[in-house]
């Protein structure tokens, strides 16, 4: 598995748009199929999102592959994933 952290500057651009930007956490396999997304908002709101909670009202788990190119600067480490995803308490759980 690989790790990555990633912010956005926009926000939404729906009806959660008052939640603002974003920070997203992926966990993808090699070739980039997400497993588990974190997204951790402005306003304080946390999203998870796992195969055992793929979608909700929310927003849902990324169905296609990242572009491993685009993310290579934003890789982390997997400690640095897991204790960002076990310390959040997920607004959509």
């Amino acid at each position: 598995m690989r790790y990555f952290k990633r912010h956005w500057n926009e926000n939404r651009g729906d009806q959660y748009a008052d939640w603002g930007n974003a920070t997203y956490f992926f966990e993808v396999t090699d070739g980039g199929d997400p497993k588990r997304q974190m997204e951790v908002y402005a306003n304080g709101k946390v999203l998870q999102y796992d195969h055992e909670h793929a979608a909700d009202s929310f927003g849902m788990l990324a169905d296609q592959a990242l572009n491993m190119e685009e993310f290579a600067d934003f890789e982390i480490a997997a400690s640095e994933f897991e204790q960002a995803w076990g310390c959040q308490r997920p607004h959509n759980r």
